[in-house]
């Protein structure tokens, strides 16, 4: 199995385990010397392109994910296709000592900016949806910070729906005090609470989860 208990009595992911269960290969990622990023790639590396240390339009980020995800219906024959739609979220993840809420708007700043360029977001009939999401990982959580993110909203319909959207998600996480606050649809935020059983994702966990992804 991929879950193994660890010294706490807290279930640890086994990407190892996971990969052999689904049948398929270990995906082969970075290494970000450090300890904490490296559990959370484990956790990420079946669902993103991952990679290590990239700096966007001045943004240092330690961890960049991607995620595509193409969903298409067949008319009879896979040749006759139709109503194909496109799905991405991009993930950006900054390791410092603290943030603010200043620092935090500007993320948001960036988000707007990207999706402004066709290198990250195609606006057309097939672009469904596209997310951002930055994670924040801090020594510690200020108050203005928790209630910024917590409450924290930002999608934007491109040509009235018609080219799908853009969303902008944020996440903030404290690893040393075990604390994590999220913004509503960020539901990678799950992937940084290590202190979390795995099984606490859902009822079936993030086992069952990858491998239906996995499967097809």
């Amino acid at each position: 199995m991929s879950e193994t208990e660890g010294g706490d009595g807290r279930e640890e992911f086994d990407p190892e385990a996971v990969a052999a269960e689904a049948g398929v290969e270990l995906p082969d990622v970075p290494d970000w010397d450090d300890e904490y990023l490296d559990r959370v790639s484990d956790r990420l590396m079946f669902n993103y392109d991952l990679e290590r240390a990239r700096r966007i339009r001045g943004e240092r980020f330690e961890m960049v994910g991607t995620m595509r995800i193409l969903n298409r219906k067949q008319f009879f024959h896979p040749a006759l296709d139709y109503a194909n739609h496109e799905s991405r979220e991009y993930l950006f993840v900054r390791r410092d000592s603290r943030v603010t809420v200043a620092e935090l708007e500007r993320l948001v700043e960036l988000a707007h900016e990207l999706a402004d360029d066709p290198e990250w977001v195609v606006a057309d009939e097939e672009h469904y949806g596209t997310e951002f999401t930055f994670v924040a990982v801090v020594s510690d959580l200020s108050d203005d910070v928790r209630a910024f993110v917590d409450s924290f909203s930002d999608r934007t319909l491109l040509k009235f729906g018609y080219y799908g959207h853009y969303e902008i998600n944020l996440v903030a996480v404290a690893p040393e005090t075990r604390e994590v606050v999220a913004s509503e649809n960020a539901d990678t935020a799950r992937a940084f609470a290590l202190w979390d059983d795995v099984q606490a994702f859902d009822d079936r966990g993030l086992l069952g989860r990858l491998l239906d992804r996995l499967r097809g």
